[in-house]
């Protein structure tokens, strides 16, 4: 019996960024072996084990055989027998399918993996790659963490063939909501929206982003900045996914943005923040300089009424701050959050009991009231710089 640190925490070794999580992988055991030795067994489908002492995974080496379409068809085969080499053939990238004795002492790369480290290089390490299409979208969302990585040409080609076979519509909806809100925490989520643009997978998952994307590529340029911009802030999933979303054009952008999210499984936080910010993006971008129009600042009165800003103003601040990511200019991007927060905090002050009691509490004058008290404050606060 032989352990071997294999995948991600290699790779990222020998590329010297700081240690991810470490997987192990066993040769040559059995699973009462490892039972014998205090391992706690995790795995349903194949036998992966805890470590009783570190609690890190071991998983017995093991070969695979595409069963069923998706990436779920498949079924596994472990025993003493099953080389490394065996093993690390079932991977997806040649990057990812090397392995470390436990001393760090022996490098065991059978496809070439420090080589395309060094030639910065995608490349899949053999025909078994298309069985399992959750690979299109591991690979765009290591474009977007590995920002000075290509894929290869060949890998681009076969990641097509996937896509043109209709593999990639077997992908269960909440595996692929899974990989993509990884992809748009990464350092630079635009690339891993070129590389499905690229594969032709973009349009078959987001058809809705893509018929716009389309149709104005010098919109798309400023959609995938806008993106870049809020990852570069270090700015939360939803409001990341948000500025994705803000892509979507046209009357029929609520259809679209709520067919998407309902597709893939979207949670509700994300869903209202992306419908939120596409719905009052033009009302609160025509208003917020000083010297707007009264009609401009009429309608970011109504927008923060609707988007129920004075119960929930992280929200709408969230909402804010995924429009500002579209705006091109910083200093113009620094005073929308920065003024129309005033705005927001200036009518949420406002004593609604205060009014009620005014008016001797009559309902129908209490919300009029309010509402035109609040819409001064708004006035007055836009009114500074």
């Amino acid at each position: 019996m032989k352990t071997y640190i294999v995948g991600g925490a290699v790779r990222d070794r020998l590329l010297g960024l700081p240690g991810s999580d470490r997987d192990y992988v066993v040769i040559g055991a059995t699973v009462d072996e490892m039972l014998a030795a205090g391992f706690k067994p995790v795995g349903r489908d194949f036998p992966v084990f805890l470590h009783p002492v570190t609690h890190e995974e071991y998983a017995l080496a093991r070969t695979e055989r595409k069963v069923a379409p998706g990436y779920t068809g498949f079924v596994f085969h472990a025993d003493p027998s099953v080389t490394l080499e065996a093993d690390l053939e079932r991977r997806d990238l040649t990057i990812n399918a090397m392995a470390e004795d436990e001393a760090g002492s022996t490098l065991v790369d059978p496809f070439g993996g420090r080589r395309d480290l060094a030639l910065r290089l995608f490349r899949h390490i053999g025909p078994a790659f298309v069985e399992d299409p959750v690979r299109l979208l591991r690979v765009a969302r290591f474009a977007a963490r590995f920002t000075d990585f290509t894929v290869a040409p060949e890998t681009v080609a076969l990641m097509r063939r996937m896509t043109e076979a209709g593999e990639i519509d077997a992908l269960v909806s909440e595996r692929v909501w899974q990989e993509v809100s990884h992809g748009l925490m990464e350092k630079m989520p635009s690339r891993m929206i070129a590389v499905l643009r690229d594969t032709g997978a973009f349009t078959r998952l987001f058809p809705e982003i893509a018929l716009t994307f389309d149709a104005h590529p010098e919109h798309t340029k400023r959609a995938l900045a806008s993106l870049d911009r809020a990852a570069d802030s270090g700015s939360p999933l939803d409001v990341r996914f948000a500025v994705l979303l803000l892509s979507i054009a046209g009357a029929d952008a609520e259809r679209a943005i709520g067919a998407l999210c309902t597709r893939f499984a979207v949670p509700k936080a994300a869903r209202e923040l992306a419908w939120l910010a596409a719905r009052e993006r033009d009302s609160l971008v025509a208003g917020f300089e000083v010297g707007a129009s009264a009609t401009s600042i009429d309608r970011i009165a109504e927008s923060m009424e609707r988007g129920d800003a004075f119960r929930r103003k992280a929200r709408f601040v969230q909402a804010l701050d995924a429009i500002a990511w579209t705006l091109e200019d910083a200093g113009e991007r620094s005073r929308f959050v920065a003024r129309l927060s005033r705005a927001v905090d200036a009518a949420a002050a406002i004593d609604g009991g205060l009014i009620a009691r005014a008016v001797d509490h009559d309902p129908s004058r209490i919300a009029e009231r309010l509402r035109a008290a609040r819409k001064t404050a708004v006035v007055a606060a836009l009114a500074s710089p």
